[in-house]
């Protein structure tokens, strides 16, 4: 492996934002190990990215799972023996339920997935990165618009993604010492499967259901680029990117 070449890791890149962000990292000239839950789309994305498939690594892994998660990262020390980006990116919502309904198994799967995932996957990147050389590193989180502002019937998703800012910004102070710069995408709207139903309507906070524009998620990839293009002595602590005319800013 050329020791120039920059290591990245996408996790949820089997499909919406963390596929088209594996891709564009491929692309680009990274070599990008890719994590997911199922390995055919996995194997899809990196051959999309990667037809000769000599900068790629599919590694199935429940991001929730401790054990799954070492796993992961001692694949790509064994392949790659570094890491220089990190995109936690792996990410699941709940059943739009009223919060007196929701099952405690339903809360629980997102917050693992989402907050706990993202943890495991950054002390992980951390024990890499302080100890390569040169040493250091960027985590990249997916926040989403949820970050700021729930949308109704989301508690898990919403209470998760909160969790994530803080996360961030506990990385970025913690990192500094390594030289790890971490910063968040808050992504609003993005065109993937879990965003189709917006078109036929969602609920709004006043009650009513209105149909929401959409933006293709490959402007997602080339903004998680561009955050990943900087030196480590820049940091783009968040960023928002979301479709233009959705109902976030103002009222609606």
């Amino acid at each position: 492996m050329d020791p120039s070449l920059k290591v990245a890791l996408v996790t949820g890149a089997g499909s919406g934002i963390g596929m088209q962000t594996a891709i564009a990292l491929l692309r680009d000239g990274y070599a990008v190990a890719l994590a997911g839950r199922r390995r055919e789309p996995l194997e899809a994305a990196a051959q999309a990215g990667d037809p000769a498939g000599s900068r790629s690594l599919v590694v199935p892994t429940d991001v929730s799972d401790e054990a799954s998660v070492k796993a992961l990262f001692a694949a790509i020390a064994a392949k790659f023996s570094r890491l220089d980006l990190l995109f936690n990116n792996a990410g699941v919502g709940a059943r739009a339920v009223p919060l007196e309904d929701l099952s405690y198994d339903q809360w629980k799967k997102v917050i693992d997935i989402n907050l706990s995932g993202t943890f495991l996957c950054t002390q992980e990147a951390f024990r890499i990165m302080k100890s390569q050389d040169p040493q250091g590193g960027r985590i990249i989180n997916n926040g989403s618009i949820s970050a700021h502002a729930p949308r109704p019937n989301s508690a898990p998703y919403t209470a998760s993604k909160h969790g994530m800012t803080g996360l961030t910004k506990a990385t970025s102070l913690d990192g500094r010492k390594y030289n790890i710069a971490c910063g968040q995408i808050d992504i609003g709207n993005a065109g993937t499967e879990l965003t189709a139903r917006m078109g036929q309507g969602v609920a709004q906070a006043s009650g009513a259901i209105l149909a929401e524009p959409t933006f293709d998620a490959v402007h997602v990839a080339r903004a998680v680029l561009y955050m990943a293009s900087l030196p480590l002595d820049a940091n783009v602590q968040f960023m928002t990117v979301m479709a233009t005319k959705m109902p976030f800013v103002g009222r609606g």
